[in-house]
C-alpha cells in the first residue's frame, strides 16, 4: 500500500478478540475492513448501517412480578379479542425490526 495514515481507536479487549477471530474466519484484517467502512462512508456520504435504540425493552418473565406478567397476558388477550393478530411470518419481521432479533 503506498501512502497511509493511521487510525487510533480504543475498544473493549475481549469485543476485539471476538470480532478479530470472526475476521479471521472472514479472511479479513481489521485494517481491510476499516478500508471498506471507510470507503463506504465516503461513497454513502453515511453510516453505511442503521444505528437506532431497540423500540422497546424485551420483557423476560424471570423479571416480571405476577402482576406484571397477569398484565401483559390481559394484553395479549385483548388484543386477539379485538382482532388484533399477526402471522408468525409478521411476528418475526416486528421482532427484527424493533428488537434485532
Amino acid at each position: 500500500m503506498a501512502n497511509t495514515a493511521t487510525v487510533y481507536a480504543r475498544i473493549d479487549p475481549e469485543l476485539k478478540a471476538d470480532v478479530e477471530n470472526i475476521l479471521s474466519q472472514l479472511g479479513v484484517t481489521p485494517s481491510s475492513l476499516v478500508q471498506m467502512l471507510y470507503k463506504q462512508i465516503k461513497l454513502t456520504r453515511s453510516i453505511p448501517f442503521g444505528i437506532k435504540l431497540p423500540a422497546g425493552k424485551v420483557l423476560s418473565l424471570d423479571e416480571l412480578s405476577t402482576e406484571e406478567l397477569n398484565v401483559e397476558l390481559q394484553k395479549g388477550y385483548d388484543s386477539i379479542q379485538a382482532g388484533k393478530v399477526h402471522s408468525v411470518r409478521e411476528v418475526d419481521e416486528m421482532m427484527k425490526r424493533d428488537y434485532g432479533i
